[in-house]
Parts: C-alpha cells; structure tokens; sequence
C-alpha cells in the first residue's frame, strides 16, 4: 500500500506561480511512476503531468506544458509541480496519483492504483 499527500495549493492571481508537492509513503522501496491530475467542477479528471520512476522522462498536457515543470526529490518519493503562469482555467482541484513503473508514461486515470486526497488550487482573474 503506498499513501500519497499532497500540499501547497491555494489562491493566487493570473500569472502568479504555486508548487505541488506530493510526498509518498507506505511502500516506497518499489519504484513509482507518478502523475498529476486536476478535477474541475463538473468536468471530468484530466492528466497534469507525469514523471517516470527515475525521473528521467516526464510528459505534460498540452495545456499545461512550457508552463509547468514536473520533477522528483532526491528521495524519490517526493514529486513537486512547479505551475507558473497559472491562468484562471487551471483552476481545480490537483490530485497526485502513482503507479507501477512502465516503459510508456501513461496519462489515464484508471491506470494510476494510488490517489491522494487532492488540493485545491485557484487562480482568480
């Protein structure tokens, strides 16, 4: 069982910056592939950005990408989504998820087995 937490969501103003950090627990000696996800209200769960177990390969939503940068701590098992330039439609709720590392990073939520409790992140116009 791994526990993910996530923190540093909150309010900021179009063009401003917020970091994610998700922390994982429990089973961490097994290597994760992670990803990001955001829910609006009323729309369905989209893929943020993903990073490899290794940290060596990362993908980003067209939406988000040039603007946000996923990375790993040292540890491995701390992930950080640093958003910048952040526009009013990023606004959601942000979820990190895990899963078993891949040759391919994937960007569908059902293949993700663990989820956080999620942050909130809103950016006002």
């Amino acid at each position: 069982q791994v526990q993910l937490v996530e923190s540093g969501g909150g309010l900021v103003q179009a063009g401003g910056s917020l970091r994610l950090s998700c922390a994982a627990s429990g089973r961490t000696f097994i290597a994760y592939d992670m990803g990001w996800f955001r829910q609006a209200p009323g729309k369905e769960r989209e893929f943020v950005a993903g990073i490899s177990w290794s940290g060596g390969s990362t993908a980003y939503a067209d939406s988000t990408k040039g603007r946000f940068t996923l990375s790993r701590g040292d540890a491995k098992n701390t992930v950080y989504l640093q958003m910048n330039s952040l526009k009013p439609e990023d606004t959601a709720v942000y979820y990190c998820a895990a899963k078993p590392p891949a040759r391919v990073l994937t960007t569908t939520p059902p293949e993700y087995l663990y989820w956080g409790q999620g942050t909130q992140v809103t950016v006002s116009s």
